[in-house]
């Protein structure tokens, strides 16, 4: 990756942005002067940062994504075409909320999948995987694979982005298929074992 900074004629960023080196910035996309984006982040066509946003490295934002205020990306998260972020739990347009913003954190590894939503105020864990079209409403467990209106878990996913199988014979404990990594279920939270 190189180290420069690409950034589309059609993009409009604003005085005191912070963007890191090597990202790459599409056509259309709106980043606000406050905003604090990582190196070798990848912003899609028609992506808007808002001013209280904070993105880490290598992070994915696909096309049509708005990334409002109080939201924070860790590093290498991945967020799928037209997903949707909030702030306000309960937004009229006659009333001004903005002092209501909820603080929306995503782990470090997470996919947030096409077209899912986030509902302002929940934490996603670490390597968690939300389905597309998922609408996520309580904190995320991490490599829990999300699916459903309102999101439920049915799995869980490896760093690799798979689906894990079924537990190794009675001991709690799940193999990637693809990278061979261990995980290990202990009291209803997975960890990898080789990290």
């Amino acid at each position: 990756m190189s180290n420069s900074l690409f950034i589309h004629p059609t993009a409009i960023i604003d005085d005191g942005a912070n963007i890191g080196k090597g990202s790459r910035i599409w056509h259309w996309v709106h980043v606000c002067g406050e905003a604090q984006i990582g190196k070798e982040v990848s912003l899609g066509q028609n992506v808007f940062i808002g001013n209280k946003v904070v993105i880490g490295d290598r992070c994915k934002i696909q096309n049509n994504v708005s990334v409002y205020d109080n939201v924070t990306l860790e590093d290498d998260v991945f967020c799928g075409p037209s997903m949707v972020f909030t702030n306000v739990y309960n937004p009229r347009s006659f009333l001004d909320r903005k002092s209501e913003y909820r603080n929306t954190l995503i782990k470090k590894g997470a996919t947030l999948g096409a077209n899912c939503t986030i509902v302002c105020g929940v934490s996603i864990g670490e390597y968690a995987f939300v389905g597309a079209g998922a609408v996520v409403n309580r904190d995320v467990k991490p490599y829990a694979l999300m699916v459903g209106v309102p999101a439920k878990q049915i799995g869980w996913m490896s760093q690799y982005g798979e689906q894990l199988p079924l537990p190794l014979s009675g001991h709690g404990q799940f193999r990637c298929p693809h990278s061979n990594k261990l995980y290990k279920l202990n009291h209803l939270n997975l960890s990898c074992q080789d990290a």
